[in-house]
């Protein structure tokens, strides 16, 4: 089997989506995600212009090989566009694999282990109660884990908080706004949310927070605490 064609789409919502798509001349065709969100153009050219062109005619049965190829090949490594893209190739060829052996993926990898994955939802308000309130009506619904993110006393906005209606913030795509910060008041305001939380959600719920990299080392070591 051989690699003879490999492209990109890209797709809504407001380009949000990059699927890459690998053909075989046996008839066989991998999906792999290679979406990265508010970069998604960057990795597009990445693959189109850098990429697929060094993996047609290869064997897509040598997923290790090629990772390596893709890898260790180029002058500039890591990344998030590299490693996005070279993941969304990885991911088309074991799903190439999965459908010429005619098995799931997880029998190419050690085998099913687990019924199910546990899952997150995000919860915000502009205020703690807010916050926890959202939060309630999706443990009702089933969530085992929720993230909570709530605004910041004299702070117009913060991260993790989303407008509208829209269920989290979405990367922002262009050059990032432009925001005013402060850890004071960001690690005044965090530990009294989940104080909050613990006693109005109890004990067995999964709670999650998102900094974001907002915080010094020593600082996020003083949230933790």
């Amino acid at each position: 089997m051989k690699i003879t064609n490999a492209r990109v789409s890209i797709c809504s919502p407001g380009r949000n989506f990059v699927t890459l798509l690998i053909e075989t001349d046996e008839g066989i065709v991998g999906l792999g995600d290679a979406t990265l969100n508010g970069r998604e153009l960057a990795v597009a050219s990445y693959l189109t212009d850098h990429v697929l062109p060094c993996i047609i005619g290869r064997d897509p049965f040598e997923t290790e090989d090629i990772w390596q190829y893709l890898y260790r090949g180029a002058y500039w490594r890591r990344g998030p566009v590299t490693m996005t893209a070279i993941g969304a190739i990885d991911i088309a060829l074991w799903d190439i694999k999965g459908k010429a052996l005619k098995t799931p993926i997880y029998n190419l990898l050690g085998g099913k282990s687990r019924h199910g994955v546990m899952v997150y939802t995000h919860a915000n308000g502009n205020d703690i109660d807010e916050a926890i309130d959202q939060a309630a009506r999706y443990i009702e619904i089933g969530y085992l884990a929720v993230r909570l993110q709530c605004g910041i006393p004299g702070m117009a906005s913060t991260y993790g908080v989303a407008t509208g209606n829209q269920p989290y913030e979405p990367a922002e795509r262009g050059l990032p706004g432009e925001n005013i910060w402060s850890s004071e008041r960001y690690l005044l305001q965090v530990p009294k949310l989940f104080e909050k939380a613990r006693l109005a959600l109890g004990q067995d719920i999964h709670l999650l927070h998102d900094v974001h990299h907002r915080l010094t080392p020593i600082k996020a070591a003083r949230l933790g605490k």
